[in-house]
């Protein structure tokens, strides 16, 4: 369980289906130890923060392990790391093994998982076509979001470490397969969901109005 790879991006203008959009999607793997913030990485930052960022998406983690899947269905992609705007990629770590509200020590610093990614069309501006995006939800491979609980330095190579298991038991893949109704008949999960603290605001009032229907 370690991070194979540190990613970092400034937000810059792309041309879009007609339009000028600003995307901080485009990130690079950087060498060295980068400090871990409450917001982001140094060297990194996102363009749109009503959508983008904030505490609860402070850092966003991938696994390497998905790589050959994409590679797969987009063969004529370069598919290095940090290709689907990830902070951190990582390894030994999937979604259904990782409940949010687990805590890790990632490097010096101390996160812990707030939600999955939902993809917006900025993953199709990456990919450069828009079919990627209902692919990736529907695969089952959304990555994770961290919320920054200690500032600290991240190199890759360093161990990613669970210190702490949420006792909840929802999974990242659990969280996504609930938004597709999936397991819509699962009331028992869905007011475990809304249980956890963890869990990103907006995810546990819309399960919370899932429960009052």
């Amino acid at each position: 369980m370690r991070v194979i790879s540190v990613n970092v991006g400034l937000p810059r203008p792309v041309e879009w289906n007609g339009r000028t959009v600003m995307t901080g999607i485009f990130k690079e793997p950087v060498d060295g130890t980068i400090p871990v913030r409450r917001l982001n990485l140094d060297g990194d930052r996102q363009a749109d923060l009503s959508v983008h960022g904030g505490p609860d998406k402070a850092v966003y983690g991938y696994p390497a392990e998905h790589y050959p899947f994409w590679r797969g269905e987009y063969p004529d992609h370069d598919l290095t790391w940090a290709a689907f705007g990830e902070n951190l990629t990582t390894e030994g770590w999937l979604e259904d093994d990782v409940y949010i509200g687990d805590r890790f020590r990632i490097g010096t610093a101390e996160v812990v998982v707030t939600q999955p990614r939902m993809p917006c069309f900025k993953l199709g501006i990456r990919f450069g076509r828009d079919d990627v995006i209902p692919k990736f939800l529907e695969s089952g491979r959304p990555g994770f979001y961290f919320r920054v609980l200690q500032e600290g330095d991240v190199a890759a190579g360093d161990p990613m470490v669970r210190i702490a298991e949420d006792p909840h038991g929802v999974t990242v893949v659990d969280i996504v397969n609930l938004y597709l109704d999936r397991d819509e008949a699962d009331r028992d999960l869905l007011a475990r969901a809304v249980q956890v603290d963890a869990l990103a605001q907006g995810w546990r009032d819309h399960f919370r109005k899932r429960l009052g229907s």
